[in-house]
């Protein structure tokens, strides 16, 4: 019985070291949604590669993220509902058809797209828990984000959405 306030002090406190962001973390409110994601590694990796992506896109005069269908405009109560349809958007059909021939970009394009994964997952779960519901707005910018998309050939569109990944960024940082 002697070691149980040890043991239980030592449990209490594993339990709020792993409920507490890790270093470099930063906790986002999404609507009802509170996601910790590591902005600073995400925008390390893209920055690191950013230049190489955007020079791969055919197509300057288009923007799949951008005006006139803004994020910026997006309701808090939607921020929830259209981050995780653009974190589904990334890595159900981003990434995936992200591949060159530089293995550099490919391994930091597979580190991003990992960090995209665990953060729809927290934001999938959040959405169940709180019955988060897309409103008409966010559900228009998200079909006009998917029309600008598939109006492109499928590595055109994967490498165009890729190099505006630092619009989504900004937006997720000014809404924070």
């Amino acid at each position: 019985m002697r070691g149980f306030p040890l043991f239980l002090c030592l449990f209490s406190v594993s339990c709020w070291v792993n409920l507490m962001p890790t270093a470099g973390d930063k906790i986002f409110h999404f609507g009802t949604c509170r996601v910790s994601m590591s902005m600073t590694e995400i925008r390390a990796g893209f920055t690191a590669i950013k230049a190489n992506i955007q020079s791969r896109d055919p197509i300057r005069t288009l923007s799949i993220l951008s005006h006139p269908h803004s994020l910026h405009k997006v309701k808090s109560s939607d921020r929830c509902c259209i981050t995780h349809q653009l974190f589904t958007f990334y890595v159900d059909k981003v990434f995936k058809h992200c591949r060159t021939e530089d293995s550099f970009v490919n391994r930091k394009i597979s580190s991003i797209a990992n960090s995209f994964l665990s953060v729809r997952r927290k934001l999938g779960q959040c959405r169940e828990q709180n019955n988060c519901v897309c409103g008409e707005e966010s559900t228009e910018k998200f079909k006009q984000i998917l029309a600008n998309y598939e109006g492109l050939n499928v590595t055109s569109a994967a490498m165009k959405s890729l190099g505006e990944l630092d619009i989504l960024l900004d937006w997720m940082e000014k809404s924070h």
